[in-house]
């Protein structure tokens, strides 16, 4: 995957639904979850439901639903009600495990039967960290197979269920149980071969604080970044996006070893570059493919 920003767009607002696709993003999230009270999840779903309809023929933004925990009653009424308007994929939240992913994967196989989708055709991204059971299976995402896109990964939740007061130093710098949780996140995609998508910057009207986070997010190792607003999606975006230089130097990279067929290491400005750096240019030169249309149902 090369999609760089991912917006959360409540369900249950045709006000925002009707803003979101304009606004720049590489992939919306339908909100079925936390941005729904209960007593509105219904017409969520409907809502939610037209919106794909709509826009069946559209190539880009992707469109995901972020649908209620697999545990709960709540998540397959929430299947059952957008599966067959064909989302891109599906965000899960609060899984304990990769069991849990298998879990939706296996109401997904049969959604998909039920309404002439190719297998496996419809994605899932957890939210690898909200639950304190789910840190300790985080490397266990590689069993999950295909239909794995990604892991991304959630303070909030993780907050109410340490006991936490707070997630951040007062500089806003993750405090430890949370840099733990992210890079936890990090390793575990790495590990099962998907984009690792780092959470959320709660302060949407600090623009410098985001662009500040994206920068240290691609340096990681993250591919994108959650959103909660339309305004923090052309700084993710930016954020996400190498640089001329990179581009220049990974380019030159690729090069140099594709006229030295079977070489290992070979020899750029004067420093050595092996396997290892070009499999990173690889990756750069990967991630400037950005908002490549999705493959719809």
């Amino acid at each position: 995957m090369t999609v760089r920003s991912w917006l959360f767009v409540p369900g249950d607002s045709e006000r925002k639904l009707a803003k979101a696709g304009d606004c720049g993003a590489d992939a919306l999230i339908l909100d079925l979850e936390d941005a729904v009270a209960p007593e509105r999840r219904d017409a969520a779903r409907a809502l939610v439901r037209e919106y794909l309809q709509a826009r069946a023929a559209q190539r880009a933004p992707q469109l995901w639903v972020r649908v209620s925990p697999i545990d709960s009653g709540d998540c397959a009424a929430d299947l059952a009600a957008v599966l067959a308007a064909r989302p891109d994929g599906i965000v899960q939240p609060k899984p304990r495990s990769a069991a849990d992913v298998s879990a939706l994967a296996a109401q997904l196989d049969e959604l998909e039967r039920r309404h002439g989708i190719a297998p496996g055709a419809i994605r899932i991204l957890p939210i690898a960290t909200e639950t304190p059971a789910a840190m300790f299976a985080i490397g266990g995402y590689w069993q999950c197979g295909v239909r794995l896109a990604g892991l991304t990964w959630g303070a909030e939740d993780l907050s109410v269920a340490i006991g936490a007061s707070g997630n951040q130093e007062a500089d806003g710098a993750w405090t430890a149980p949370f840099q733990l949780a992210r890079s936890l996140c990090l390793f575990g995609a790495a590990a099962a071969g998907v984009a690792a998508i780092d959470t959320l910057f709660i302060d949407y009207r600090d623009t410098a604080g985001l662009a500040a986070s994206c920068a240290v997010g691609r340096r990681d190792g993250f591919s994108g970044k959650l959103a909660i607003h339309p305004a923090q999606v052309g700084v993710i975006n930016e954020g996400f996006r190498p640089s001329e230089a990179e581009l220049s130097r990974a380019r030159r990279v690729v090069a140099l070893f594709a006229a030295h067929p079977g070489a290992a290491a070979l020899s750029l400005d004067g420093r050595m570059v092996d396997i290892p750096h070009l499999r990173q240019a690889e990756q750069i030169l990967a991630r400037a493919r950005i908002g490549h249309e999705p493959q719809r149902a």
